[in-house]
């Protein structure tokens, strides 16, 4: 028989062929489980799943083993006794439309973003900035706002800082305290992101997001593979990277409400990383997101490894569960597993506490939304086999996709406009050139125009007297004048000595 419906997802059979549907897609959905249990080939069946239906995917492969999705599949033995285990008979192989990404432009298509539209709340948890350097940052932004200077690349908000370092007199009446030290500390946190290699992930040309909103040729939707293997080595940079680009999803796309399909189905892998030492005002906006972009018809999908890793706020909206093995060594894991069990609509016919420790690889509980949006009973299923390829792409392979995309060569050429950095260069420079001609010709004091002002202190009044009638001095007649009253100085005091000497005699 077949188990495939044009208006759901088959995840796998247990008392009955469980689904996820479509229009319940953009309510969100949790994928847990411990470390070699399954959560990989989950990921990978709801990813083919969307792409079948038309939805576009974005995903990050921590891991590397998810490039696989752009090949067929090889028939396995294990594969195919998998699928007659579950009564799938039209099971078949097959390679999806894939676009690979990559923060550092190595194996993928470069990602970039300006220093603006990263904001200056999420670069400060990019930078794990205290409170007090989060407002030093918050006030180079309104100053580069305010004098209409671009922030595009890192170089721009060193600059930036610098400028506001120069001028603190000026600023902190109007903005409030801006210390040496706290510019310090964010200079040295800027180069250890530099270091990390996440320099080139700001400047331009930025990302499009209507990019990852792609179809193939055959109306399916494209899997966008960001390349994370390298990036988790950076939680801080991989989690605000993603929270950024869910950020952006929510301001530029349109409402939709409660679409047929989702617009664009995202999963965060390693999702743990996002709420793990994060300030609560951070947390916040990540609810607030994961609440608010449902109605513009996105999806997201956290991929973790206890139902604990996700906040009680946030995991309250994930109606769409698949719960892979948890082990239950410890005090806090099996605290973990009656979490997971609680957050399931029970079924009586198990004890779900009990079942939770007892999966084997590749089996799960689901749960999902019906038609009306309820969840349905928790089932113990075995999760249908992928139709892609298990594991990673060759480099060769990876390349011939990249080639072949309708994304290459569009954004792997750097382009650097005029921004904050060389309008400030273009200010200080005059300044730096007329102190090294002072330098350079100490007499030449006649020539010398007057430094300029700097431009945050106010310009003087222009003079109301009628202009002076006497003429500049030249170079060689201010320097006779001085030998000539210097000679009669001498002449005089030589005069005075001898006119006392005589009276004393």
């Amino acid at each position: 028989m077949t188990l495939l419906k044009p208006d759901s997802i088959y995840l796998g059979t247990g008392a009955a062929p469980q689904y996820l549907s479509l229009k319940r897609g953009n309510r969100h959905g949790l994928i847990a489980g411990a470390t070699g249990t399954g959560k990989t080939v989950s990921l990978q069946i709801l990813a083919e799943g969307f792409s079948r239906a038309g939805v576009p995917v974005f995903m990050a492969d921590a891991k590397g083993d998810l490039s696989g999705i752009c090949q067929a599949g090889v028939p396995k033995d294990f594969l195919l006794k998998r699928a007659a285990q579950i009564g799938l008979d039209d099971y078949g192989f097959e390679a999806f439309p894939v676009v690979f990404w990559d923060l550092f432009g190595q194996q993928g298509h470069p990602v970039r973003t300006t220093v603006s539209e990263m904001g200056p709340l999420l670069l400060s948890q990019m930078l794990n900035l205290n409170d007090v350097q989060e407002g030093v940052i918050n006030i180079a932004f309104r100053v580069a706002d305010e004098q209409g200077l671009l922030l595009l690349d890192l170089k721009d908000l060193r600059a930036m800082l610098s400028y506001i370092g120069d001028n603190a007199a000026q600023l902190t009446n109007a903005y409030g305290n801006v210390s040496k030290a706290s510019i310090g500390s964010i200079q040295r946190a800027l180069l250890s992101l530099e270091n990390e290699g996440a320099e080139g992930f700001f400047g331009e040309p930025a990302l499009e997001l209507q990019d990852f909103l792609a179809h193939g040729p055959d109306g399916r939707g494209t899997i966008n593979i960001l390349a994370a293997d390298r990036l988790i080595q950076s939680p801080k940079t991989y989690a605000t990277f993603l929270l950024w680009l869910l950020s952006e999803l929510f301001e530029d796309l349109p409402e939709v409400g409660d679409p047929d399909k989702p617009t664009l189905v995202f999963f965060f892998d390693e999702a743990h990383l996002l709420f793990k030492d994060t300030p609560k005002a951070l947390i916040d906006k990540v609810t607030q997101v994961v609440r608010l972009v449902r109605s513009k018809g996105v999806g997201v999908y956290f991929i973790t490894q206890s139902p604990d890793d996700i906040p009680d706020d946030v995991l309250g909206q994930l109606g769409n569960r698949i719960q892979h093995a948890l082990r239950a060594f410890t005090p806090r894991d099996q605290a973990a597993v009656r979490t997971a069990a609680q957050t399931f609509r029970q079924n009586p016919a198990f004890d779900t506490s009990q079942v939770i420790t007892e999966l084997a690889v590749g089996e799960a509980l689901v749960s999902t939304l019906d038609e009306k949006g309820v969840p349905t009973m928790v089932d113990r299923a075995l999760i249908r086999p992928p139709q892609s390829r298990l594991g990673p792409v060759s480099p060769q392979e990876r390349q011939q996709v990249m080639n072949a995309s309708v994304m290459s060569g569009r954004y792997d050429t750097v382009r650097d406009r005029e921004s904050a950095y060389e309008r400030l260069t273009q200010r200080v420079e005059p300044r730096q050139q007329q102190q090294q001609q002072r330098r350079q010709n100490p007499w030449d004091v006649g020539e010398q125009e007057q430094e300029p002002a700097r431009e945050t202190r106010p310009l003087p009044r222009p003079s109301t007297r009628p202009p002076s009638t006497r003429q500049r001095q030249g170079v060689g007649e201010t320097f006779a004048k001085s030998i000539a009253s210097s000679v009669g100085r001498e002449i005089g005091r030589a005069l005075l000595r001898g006119l006392m000497g005589s009276l004393k005699r």
